[in-house]
């Protein structure tokens, strides 16, 4: 399955598990690098698909990925928001990591942060290494997974 196949059958599997709840929505559908974007408009089911901390979502994505591994697609990782959640989520995740990334430079003590999903690490690491003075690294395992900040030496 080519990349442009890859997008329109994710897009097209999520309408159908949505139109399964009775939501039957136009998810709009890109690829950014070698993620399939699905974005689903705000509606009435939004806390739903969202989820406790967007559990939900992330389920979704790993539900549409594993369909597509198993057609073989070019395309597998999946990037599912509702409402514009994760946009938002991500924002603040980025403006927290810079403050995180200020206090670390001025009190020169390691910070380690609470334990994140990969999403959310990847944002943190993404802001802090534009600070040429600072690292980040991942610790600990599962659900315990954390990032640490901390200047170079």
């Amino acid at each position: 399955m080519n990349r442009e196949e890859s997008i329109v059958y994710a897009k097209k599997y999520l309408e159908d598990i949505l139109s399964f709840f009775g939501l039957n929505t136009d998810v709009g559908a890109s690829a950014d690098d070698d993620v399939i974007e699905l974005t689903v408009p705000s509606t009435y089911l939004n806390g739903f698909l969202i989820g406790q901390r967007g559990d939900t979502l992330r389920s979704l994505q790993f539900l549409i990925a594993s369909t597509l591994r198993q057609k073989e697609a070019e395309l597998m990782r999946i990037n599912v928001d509702v409402a514009d959640y994760k946009r938002q989520h991500n924002e603040r995740i980025a403006d927290q990591a810079e403050e995180w990334a200020r206090q670390v430079l001025e009190s020169g003590q390691p910070m380690h942060l609470r334990p994140m999903n990969p999403a959310e690490r990847r944002v943190v690491h993404r802001v802090v290494g534009e600070y040429s003075e600072l690292a980040t690294e991942s610790e600990g395992e599962g659900r315990d997974r954390h990032v640490v900040l901390s200047k170079k030496v």
